[in-house]
């Protein structure tokens, strides 16, 4: 950011000074780089550009390479809670299959109990006398 308001700052100063010294001959002032072209102003920011241009591609560059291994480790994440989600699955499926056993068996206990008790009598109830 800073660089940014340096070369805003040198722009100004620069056009301010030339447009002043073009058009307000009472100042004095001799204008190196004449108000309507800024031909020298133009040389030397396109020079920068041209200078900085490769910094921001190998700039850009890096910041792909470290997009890259975030992702890679993004997805060695989502492979690990994917093998966690299927071993979680494959367990309750396991007590299920359990639960449904269990459910089968006490139907046939209660079964074979109904069968019992159909011969017997049936439990007296307690009469309260009130």
């Amino acid at each position: 950011m800073t660089f940014f308001l340096v070369i805003f700052a040198w722009t100004l100063a620069w056009v301010g000074y030339n447009i002043l010294a073009s058009k307000v001959p009472s100042l004095h002032w001799q204008a190196f780089d004449p108000f309507p072209a800024f031909v020298a102003y133009l040389l030397i920011s396109n020079v920068i550009q041209i200078s900085l241009m490769p910094l921001l591609m190998v700039g850009q560059n890096m910041q792909g390479r470290h997009s890259e291994a975030r992702a890679e480790a993004d997805f060695l994440v989502n492979q690990k809670a994917f093998a966690d989600t299927e071993a979680i699955l494959k367990h309750l499926e396991a007590l299920d299959a359990r639960l449904l056993e269990l459910v089968e068996s006490n139907q046939q206990i209660l079964h074979h109990l109904m069968e019992g008790a159909d011969g017997a009598e049936p439990p007296s109830s307690p009469v309260s006398s009130g």
